[in-house]
């Protein structure tokens, strides 16, 4: 009998029947074991041939981007003589500098909160557990995937006419594309829940607010932290392109020394934004190991690094929650140091809340303000048009764009299957490759892709090589976190069967941990598109190739007309790959 024989019948012994009496055939080979396999449905077999033609789509497109080691060895030249011209890194004044960090970090924290207020009631109408019917489902679904569509630094071009310059377009801009990923992350979360406490307090005669905020809240609450921490992250390094459209900040001083030619202050301000994402992932981590554990949906690669031992226990239920036993003890509730802790926590929590809006100094009248600029704003951005540029070459551009995005990913695919198994803690062979996949995902996480794109871009040039490579390295970090975490959820029984007939680690990650991780890595392949396309069109404004030469050129023309028209078709793009993600998911579930 094989090791995978075992695994799937454990117990069953040389001539003795498996479960179910089916007799055993010669050599030891059950029935069912020679029983013809199923069929797959003709729908499957049509998507994994779409996945097939996708790879080849993507290697065609990696040929065609012409990616060549040794002809960037070559470039290298180039780097060495844009380094010789720019002497070396500067900065801004301590003063100045101290400053602009914090209006950094203070406008993506308003925004990100922002994003996680408005998320809730989304996510309430689009899970299906809670939703009030179809059509709301359907609405909150779009409305989910219409925000994350449309990139952010177009949101914030159209707030920049709207309001004041300075902080305000891009925290409604960052909260507005948020709502995209954080809706949909909240509205899982909801769908996951046990029904059990909400069915209870809607049998008592409970209201909905009551069914949600007893009911479905403390349970969501662990997931719903971390899913705003982790946007936060992802806010940070993406706040660096909205300066490049006016939105106060370092990416705006970024912007100013590089279009001034001041090359080592623009490094070097590249330099402590890199420094800044490093620190935010870090102190997003302490957060998460002190407010939820070591929980398994809550969990990342960083929590990891930081917290390697958490306990996954504290003191027993019943000793902790003596104080709850009746409503006379719960009001003299005592104040333990796990008390003190938490309440100090979350003051500390309002405090950097309050900070942020107030070295953001948003201009509140602008709210109120900005109703009577809107049809103006409105007028110069529809109807779409393309203006001087031709159809076709705007349709190619886009083309350009999807091959980009499709080249990066199949690029990231398998670095990113290596890191991130060799994160996994039931597949790394032991803790200091762990330990070493762990901090390379760290490093390469840290890196916003347009830093990385202006310097690729000094090495190779203009033009879609830059593009691929910056997006390549960049999705490494996401892509590889995302199989870690998948990797280490799945059943570990299979695996423990296997170890136990004395299968090898690499028999067992093949037999068993991939083929349970599979559907989860086609999901993050597809997430990983989905971002690659909006982040090559983002790319394009410093020089990465696809539509977003163009894009940059129609705002800097105030040509808005045809923005909207390639937003159009970045919206149209995602869509479709969109919903090309969702029917994969539900044929391979």
């Amino acid at each position: 009998m094989t090791a995978l024989d075992t695994a799937a019948a454990p117990g069953t012994r040389g001539g003795a029947a498996p479960r179910g009496g089916a007799p055993t055939g010669s050599g030891g080979a059950t029935v069912a074991a020679r029983a013809p396999r199923r069929r797959p449905s003709p729908e499957r077999i049509a998507a994994g041939l779409t996945l097939v033609a996708l790879v080849v789509l993507g290697v065609l497109a990696v040929r065609d981007v012409d990616i060549s080691i040794p002809a960037m060895v070559q470039s290298w030249g180039n780097a060495q003589n844009f380094l010789a011209r720019v002497g070396g890194l500067s900065f801004p004044e301590p003063g100045e500098l101290l400053w602009l960090i914090a209006l950094t970090v203070g406008l993506v924290l308003v925004g990100t909160l922002l994003a996680a207020v408005l998320s809730v009631p989304i996510a309430y109408l689009a899970a299906s557990n809670t939703t009030p019917g179809t059509g709301w489902r359907a609405a909150a679904r779009f409305v989910g995937v219409l925000t994350r569509a449309l990139p952010d630094v177009v949101l914030a071009m159209a707030f920049v006419l709207m309001f004041s310059l300075g902080t305000l377009p891009g925290i409604l801009a960052i909260g507005i594309h948020s709502i995209g990923m954080i809706s949909k992350m909240f509205a899982d979360a909801i769908e996951q829940i046990d029904e059990g406490p909400r069915l209870a307090i809607r049998a008592a005669g409970g209201s909905k607010l009551q069914e949600f905020t007893a009911g479905i809240l403390p349970q969501v609450l662990p997931s719903w932290v971390a899913t705003v921490l982790h946007r936060n992250d992802i806010n940070l390094r993406g706040s660096v392109v909205l300066g490049y459209v006016g939105v106060a900040g370092l990416g705006l001083e970024m912007s100013y020394a590089f279009k001034a030619l001041n090359y080592g202050k623009g490094l070097g301000i590249a330099l402590v934004i890199f420094a800044l994402c490093i620190a935010m992932e870090v102190v997003s981590s302490l957060v998460r190991g002190a407010m939820l554990g070591e929980q398994r949906q809550t969990r990342s690669w960083m929590d990891r690094l930081v917290h390697p031992r958490l306990r996954r226990t504290t003191a027993p239920t019943a000793a902790r929650s003596e104080w709850a036993a009746t409503p006379q003890t719960a009001l003299r509730r005592p104040w333990t140091a796990q008390r003190v802790r938490h309440t100090l926590a979350g003051v500390a929590a309002v405090l950097v809340v309050i900070g942020s809006v107030a070295v953001s100094q948003i201009t509140w009248l602008d709210l109120f303000t900005f109703w009577a600029k809107l049809p103006e704003v409105a007028a110069r951005f529809w109807p779409p048009s393309f203006g001087n540029y031709d159809a076709p070459a705007m349709l190619e551009a886009m083309r350009e764009t999807v091959a980009i995005a499709l080249a990066a990913t199949v690029l990231t695919l398998l670095p990113s299957l290596l890191l991130g198994s060799l994160a996994a803690r039931n597949v790394a062979p032991n803790g200091a490759a762990r330990g070493t996949a762990r901090l390379l995902l760290v490093g390469i996480r840290g890196i916003p892709e347009l830093i990385l794109a202006i310097v690729l871009v000094v090495i190779t040039g203009l033009g879609a090589q830059a593009g691929v490579i910056a997006l390549a390295i960049g999705g490494i970090g996401l892509l590889g976190k995302l199989i870690a975490d998948s990797l280490e959820e799945v059943d570990r029984g299979p695996e423990r069967a296997l170890r136990a007939v004395g299968a090898t680690r690499l028999q067992t990650y093949a037999a068993a941990t991939v083929p349970q991780g599979t559907r989860a890595l086609i999901g993050h392949s597809f997430y990983m598109l989905d971002t690659n396309i909006r982040a090559a069109t983002i790319l394009g404004i410093v020089g990465g190739g696809g539509v977003g030469y163009y894009l940059l050129n129609a705002s800097q023309g105030s040509r808005y007309e045809t923005v909207t028209a390639i937003v159009l078709m970045i919206l149209v793009t995602v869509l479709a790959v969109e919903g090309l993600a969702m029917w994969m998911r539900k044929v391979f579930r």
